[in-house]
Parts: C-alpha cells; structure tokens; sequence
C-alpha cells in the first residue's frame, strides 16, 4: 500500500547529506513525499534535488524553508525576497513539483480523502521569550544571549518592509484558502516551521524560538481538521502528540548532528500518512 513520505531539512551542499539524498526511494509504487525545506541553500541545487526526487515519486511535494530563501551572493542574480520565492517555485513546477502556489493535492487514502496543503507562512517574531514585550525587545534578548539567525543577514522581505509584514500576508492569503475548502475536508499541514509553539521548548537555546513560527497558525491544527502536521526547522526530529493530532518533525540536518539526541529519528524518511501513528 502506497504511503505518504516525509523528509525536511536536506541540505544538500553537505557531503554527507547529499549521499543520504542519492538513496531516497519510494517504499512502495504509489507513494508520495513531501519536502518541507531546506533542500539547499542555492537555487540550482534546490532544483537539480527536487527533480531528482520527483523522478522517483508518483508526487513530491515542497515548500521553502528560510534557506531556499537567502540570497547569497552570485546565486541567480541576486534575487530576493518575493521575487526570488516566485523564481522557485516557477523552477519546480517545471520539474513538476507540487508548491504552495499550486492546489491542494488530495491523497486517496483508505479512510476517505486526504488534502496535503504545502504552506509558506515565513514567521513573525511572535515566539517571544518571556518579558519581551516587542520584537524589537525580544531580538535585544536574543542578542545578548548570543543568538542571532543568519535570516537576520540573507533572509531579505522585498518588497515587503519587513519579514513580519511578509508572513502577514502569508498568513491571511493561505487562512482564506483553507476557509474556503469544502466543508468537513481532513488536511495534512505541511509547513517549515511548526505550526504551534510548544516543539520550540526542546531547542537548545530557546531565543531561537523567535525565528521559529508565529501565534497566528496555534489554532490551525484543529480548525482545519489536521490528520497530521509536518515540518522541520529545529533539527530535532521527533513526533509529538498536541491535541490528539500528531505534529511530525521530520528534518535530515547536518552530519554533525547526526549523533547528537534524537539521532535514532535521524537519516530515515519518515512515514506520516494514514496509520502510521508515530
């Protein structure tokens, strides 16, 4: 029986990462995966990756991560922000990739249909450590403990005026896409950064939060009848259990880190369609 497939944070420019990625396979004919950022830093590799995996799999399903959107220098002209977002996902849908901009793909799963919404929501420094009244402060806090994201730097919101006013957007486009799904339908939420708070505890430097999510999607798990949530991000993989519904991080992350805790959960793709629980 055909499975949903999920994988995020491949980081490909990594040898050992890009060795990992040379051996993912369907399990069965039939199956789907989904991608949930982070392929790579650079355009081309995000592209050369993705049509890789799409050869493979009856569907692929992507949406960015925060690295898919630096801009670094020498990479495709300079793109940023908008602009360089709208340049991926016109690259992988001519490989024939599923994005964010597409409709929903609907999976026919043995307990009536599934909708796979592939989100791109960004976040909005909502994820706040206590006290920090703004983002301003709360970027302050995080400064001072040492922790500033490289999003800070590469990470540029053309032409929106900031990351936040982007994810805004973000946020209020897919909300009204999903209300307008036909009644009763049964979602897997699919995003880089999780869609609630609560994953953010485990990382090891908890001001890091602050470039994680937003408040704004707490509740969409349950509004929008979620059989399952997946992302990446934290580089923690590990299915938790939020309001009965299973919130499933499924990031590959760097070599180094394959030995850290969590490494069990590590180098796998992991299965996260119907009944396959955790």
């Amino acid at each position: 029986m055909a499975d949903i497939l999920a994988i995020s944070d491949l980081h490909v420019g990594h040898a050992g990462n890009h060795d990992f990625v040379s051996r993912i396979a369907p399990r069965s004919a039939g199956d789907w995966l989904i991608v949930a950022g982070d392929v790579a830093d650079r355009l081309d590799q995000v592209v050369s990756t993705m049509r890789t995996l799409r050869e493979r799999f009856e569907t692929v399903i992507w949406v960015p991560g925060n690295h898919e959107l630096w801009s670094l220098p020498g990479d495709v002209g300079g793109l940023r922000g908008v602009a360089r977002y709208d340049a991926l996902v016109a690259a992988l849908r001519s490989v024939g990739v599923v994005t964010p901009e597409d409709p929903y793909p609907v999976w026919p799963g043995p307990d009536g249909p599934l909708v796979v919404v592939p989100l791109f929501l960004l976040y909005d420094s909502s994820f706040r450590p206590p006290g920090a009244r703004s983002a301003a402060e709360a970027l302050t806090i995080a400064e001072q403990a040492g922790v500033v994201c490289s999003d800070e730097f590469l990470l540029h919101p053309d032409p929106y005026p900031s990351r936040a006013a982007w994810c805004a957007a973000r946020v209020a486009a897919t909300r009204a896409r999903l209300d307008a799904l036909p009644p009763g339908s049964r979602t897997v939420l699919v995003n880089h950064f999780p869609l609630v708070r609560a994953p953010t505890d485990r990382l090891r430097y908890p001001e890091f939060a602050l470039w994680c999510g937003t408040e704004e999607t707490a509740d969409w798990p349950i509004r929008y009848r979620a059989e399952a949530v997946v992302y990446g991000h934290l580089h923690i993989p590990v299915t938790d259990r939020i309001d009965g519904i299973p919130h499933h991080e499924v990031s590959l992350g760097y070599p180094d880190e394959w030995g850290s805790p969590g490494a069990s959960a590590r180098r796998v793709v992991r299965v996260v369609g119907p009944g396959a629980g955790a």
